[in-house]
């Protein structure tokens, strides 16, 4: 959520960030604003609400603000509506803060995050002085650093580490301090930050792509510290003041990865790299017959002392959580519990050393799953962290690491992050099976050979993606959409119908199909959609039983299911078939008619597939 640029160099600073801002428009935002220094020149802020192309028309695709240094936000309302005089970036000074122009401040800053004390900050700030323009709690923290900036006559890097200990709640600020030109002073506490540089150039943002076509070498900026950037350099200090060094990283993938290579939207390219996803992650993971945990740090010897797994996620995670449950418990015979991560950080869940508490999200910063990641570690557990971004705040804290490789995801609704995260927790079931002796050498050898045959199998399904074009064209006007299935097929359900509401606004419902008699049938009217998803071949007659009875009720009817039960078209309406599989690990298969058919509805209903109303790619905040 929001998304923050930043650069210092010899080039104009104004298209730069606009160009970065662009490429964080999948985070989400209701305004944007830059403010852009000319060597000791005032800052000259300027601020549009609604879509990018505003503030780039509004600037002259940015030509019409000189300077090298500068600092871009794309905002996400939380404290104050959507407007001119919320939108970032905010200043010290007595101004309006609504309109274009010069301002008379010595702090300039942008912010991501929430700051939870703001009110009795302000009421503090307010005893001395400051008059406050707008409802932010981000001109209170700009405000407090220039508080404590003139109280005590001291740098900006301990007038940052002083706002630091005394705000609560999440940040990443970037600012720009009047005594200082050239420079940009940044810090964060759990929301992302990158810092990265160039021979005569540095820049600042929320995430990778921002920056990818600049530079790859970035630091990933840790928790409560705070960076002095300038051209070409970057430093960076504890709450102390102490400096403090981190390392460079390099980013393997190049800036075309993040770009859309000719497929009409960001999701439709990302559900086609599926394949490359799943097999990329396999790979790493597939070694000479056998997976490899090393890399990851689990030995066998963690393995076999486990009595029980906790997958804590959110959103989409959490639903390769509810499938991976299925496939753990059947076959390394552990308990495994699912949570939802902001649950869990509330619960007294009963946690001890031989507990392994998996945490899984693409971007590593999800707010609710690295405070769950916190309580796992501080109840003595063993974490495991199942991340697609490297250095991220999750990947970091936690005790063992288990990296996807599905690249840069640009689109809201996820997609190949979902593929190569449920394929690399099918890799970790089918290993954990094996140290711990429930599966034979033999069996253990035929379901790695199985996995991976899978990224072939996806592709075979996008081939015939044309069939699921044709059929959502005629469910466009739906009011209801449910999902039923049993045991791992209700975990596909749900994630398949999170992908149809998140971009086609259409309410949709997933359901263990037993349940439906237990209150949720009688929301079946004439046409409503039925989708069933059957897979496992010990449920399916009792899901198809479930199907009829929606019919019964006047339901239409959608069924997924693998080759060889044909016999499911004299009940379906319509029926899609996936290639055969072991079936613990379908669902990487039958996820994929699911997104296209969420896909091709979103898009035949006239929407923004990539960037889907009132939704995130990352929450960062709680």
């Amino acid at each position: 959520m929001c998304g923050i640029v930043g650069y210092t160099g010899n080039e104009q600073a104004a298209p730069i960030l606009l160009d970065g801002l662009a490429r964080l428009e999948y985070r989400g935002y209701d305004s944007a604003g830059l403010a852009v220094r000319d060597g000791e020149k005032l800052a000259e802020v300027v601020k549009a609400t609604g879509k990018l192309y505003h503030l780039a028309d509004k600037t002259d695709q940015g030509r019409a603000l000189p300077g090298a240094c500068g600092i871009g936000h794309t905002r996400w309302a939380t404290h104050g509506d959507p407007s001119m005089v919320n939108a970032h970036p905010h200043v010290s000074g007595n101004c309006s803060g609504s309109g274009s122009g010069q301002v008379e401040s010595d702090v300039v800053g942008v912010h991501n995050g929430i700051i939870e004390n703001f009110t009795e900050l302000k009421e503090k700030l307010l005893h001395h002085g400051y008059v406050f323009y707008s409802d932010t709690d981000t001109e209170v923290v700009v405000k407090l650093v220039d508080y404590y900036y003139k109280k005590y006559k001291i740098g900006p890097v301990d007038a940052i580490t002083r706002t630091m200990v005394r705000v609560r709640g999440s940040y990443a600020l970037a600012l720009m301090f009047r005594d200082y030109p050239g420079e940009i002073f940044a810090a964060r506490k759990d929301s992302p930050l990158i810092i990265g540089t160039a021979q005569d150039a540095s820049f600042l943002a929320s995430d990778v792509p921002a920056i990818l076509k600049y530079t790859r070498s970035v630091y990933y900026i840790g928790n409560l510290q705070v960076a002095r950037v300038s051209p070409g350099q970057a430093k960076f200090y504890d709450l102390n003041g102490d400096e403090v060094a981190l390392p460079l990283t390099e980013i393997t993938w190049d800036a075309a990865a993040a770009e859309k290579g000719g497929y009409e939207h960001f999701m439709l390219k990302e559900i086609h790299e599926q394949p490359a996803a799943v097999r990329d992650t396999l790979n790493s993971l597939v070694k000479e017959g056998r997976v490899v945990l090393s890399d990851a740090g689990l030995t066998d010897d963690m393995i076999r002392s486990l009595t029980q797994i906790d997958i804590v996620a959110c959103g989409s995670a959490w639903h390769v959580g509810m499938a991976a449950q299925y496939v753990l418990e059947d076959l390394a015979c552990l308990p495994v519990r699912v949570e939802l991560a902001s649950e869990f950080r509330y619960r007294s869940v009963p946690l001890t050393e031989h507990t392994l508490v998996v945490v899984i999200s693409q971007s590593g910063e999800t707010a609710d799953s690295l405070a769950a990641l916190r309580v796992a570690k501080e109840r003595g557990a063993l974490t495991l962290a199942v991340v697609n971004v490297i250095g991220s705040s999750i990947a970091r804290e936690a005790d063992h690491v288990l990296y996807t490789l599905a690249g840069p995801e640009i689109a809201v609704a996820t997609t190949k992050a979902y593929s190569a995260q449920l394929i690399a927790m099918d890799a970790l079931a089918v290993q954990m099976a094996w140290v711990r002796g429930t599966v034979s050498q033999e069996r253990y050898e035929k379901m790695l050979e199985e996995l991976c045959t899978i990224p072939d199998k996806i592709r075979r399904i996008l081939e015939e993606k044309e069939r699921l074009q044709w059929f959502s064209s005629k469910i466009v006007n739906a009011h209801d959409i449910f999902f039923i299935g049993r045991g791992l097929d209700y975990a596909i359900s749900l994630e398949g119908s999170l992908k149809m509401k998140e971009i086609s606004y259409i309410h949709s419902e997933a359901y263990a199909a037993g349940e439906l008699k237990h209150g949720t049938i009688s929301l079946i009217e004439h046409n409503t959609l039925v989708i069933g998803v059957l897979t496992q071949s010990l449920l399916f007659e009792k899901t198809v039983s479930n199907m009829m009875e929606c019919k019964s009720r006047g339901a239409y009817l959608m069924g997924v299911t693998t080759n060889g039960h044909f016999d499911l078209e004299d009940s379906a309406d319509f029926t899609v078939y996936i290639p055969k599989t072991d079936e613990h690990f379908v669902a990487s298969l039958a996820v994929v008619p699911l997104q296209l058919l969420g896909y091709y509805t979103s898009v035949s209903r006239g929407l923004d597939v990539d960037k889907p109303r009132n939704l995130a790619k990352s929450v960062t905040v709680e």
